[in-house]
């Protein structure tokens, strides 16, 4: 496709990407590194940090053949959402038996180099309103929007008409952000990306490059940093991965760019440092990661919670990186899983206990698919 080969040619222009994190970080790449995250809360030292190494066994394979798989939302009593990035659809995966349903196209969809269909979350009262709802580029922005899903209509129509919830975040072909959730308050988090605008990032009344806190209707959340504003938290290079510790903190990966990837503990207000730091700064002004990586070990997409540890998909580097945790802090190295295994690893969710879902992405342009591509497999960890 012609848009694909100009995103390409972009994003080499660009001399970075988000997926693949950037150029080659020379020798700095080899390892990951940690550091404290200097501000959490006092009485951190009384939690007890989970063993210093974990382990990773993948169950099962759930299902193959998906196209594009970005986003992964579990419904309650049974069944997995999935995203397709570049077709525009939302599938079920009946997560025992590996069958497939489309639930119907997303209006409006614009997919582009790393743009398309992207994260999805269930309204946290989807019980009563099933409501999906689901954050994509269109032709003129990034937006979120939700909609009625409707299991008893046929497939492929069970999707209702998108209510927009959200728009005017800036969209580009590359960092896009794109990962949606809800917090245990209940209010709808957004990772967003700079659209390889840098200055964007620690312009506050930029929509780019920050993790937005908004209500389930869209509105800029109670107790917001900034006045009548959803910006969370900002100075972020391209977020797409959130999750919520067992005390209700939040952390989110995040895209370097030829240096460090990083895993950050998030507070209200900080400035994470892009475009004027990558990885730990000596400038207090910018809140540390609790852990960074060569951006050839990472390039991390989604996280999960589980087991005490932050569990981090990484595309470039192939991985599945385990951080255990003492309060908002790295308590001991991170460790690396399925190196090379899987191929690219997009998204990671927790599945209850010590189970999570794990998405591969070798069919996303930059992958190299084997038969089967693209898989949601089941992992058992501790």
């Amino acid at each position: 496709m012609s848009a694909v080969l100009a995103a390409a040619a972009l994003v080499l222009t660009a001399g970075c990407s988000s997926d693949d994190g950037g150029g080659s970080s020379g020798s700095d790449s080899a390892a990951p590194s940690t550091t404290a995250s200097g501000s959490g809360p006092t009485g951190q030292a009384a939690e007890d940090p989970p063993p210093a190494k974990g382990s990773v066994k993948v169950v099962r394979t759930v299902a193959e053949g998906l196209s594009t798989p970005w986003g992964l939302a579990p419904i309650p009593g049974g069944g997995l959402l999935v995203s397709s990035r570049d077709e525009g659809t939302i599938t079920r995966v009946d997560e025992k038996t590996g069958r497939k349903t489309e639930l119907g196209e997303v209006p409006g969809v614009s997919p582009a180099g790393e743009g398309g269909l992207l994260g999805i979350a269930l309204s946290p009262d989807y019980a009563s309103d099933h409501m999906v709802y689901a954050y994509f580029t269109s032709a003129s922005d990034n937006r979120i929007v939700r909609m009625l899903y409707d299991e008893r209509k046929p497939s492929g129509q069970q999707l209702g008409a998108p209510d927009t919830v959200f728009k005017g975040i800036p969209k580009g072909v590359i960092h896009n952000g794109g990962r949606i959730a809800f917090g245990p308050d209940r209010m709808l988090y957004a990772g967003t990306g700079e659209s390889g605008d840098t200055g964007l990032s620690q312009d506050t009344k930029s929509l780019g490059g920050k993790i937005l806190r908004m209500t389930p209707e869209g509105e800029p959340a109670p107790g917001n940093p900034f006045p009548d504003s959803p910006v969370y938290s900002y100075g972020h290079r391209n977020v797409q991965g959130l999750a919520w510790d067992d005390k209700q903190r939040l952390f989110a990966s995040e895209f370097g760019q030829n240096t460090w990837d990083e895993l950050n503990a998030i507070k209200p207000g900080d400035n994470y440092g892009w475009p004027e730091a990558e990885g730990d700064s000596d400038d207090s002004a910018y809140r540390n990661p609790v852990a960074q990586w060569g951006t050839d070990d990472a390039s991390p997409s989604g996280a999960a919670y589980a087991e005490g540890s932050i569990w981090m998909a990484g595309l470039k580097g192939q991985r599945l990186w385990r951080i255990p945790l003492k309060g908002t802090e790295a308590s001991a190295d991170p460790q690396a899983f399925l190196e090379g295994e899987y191929g690219r690893l997009r998204t990671v969710v927790a599945a209850g206990g010590d189970k999570l879902w794990l998405v591969t992405s070798n069919t996303d342009g930059r992958g190299d698919p084997k038969e089967g591509d693209d898989r949601i497999l089941e992992i058992q960890v501790s």
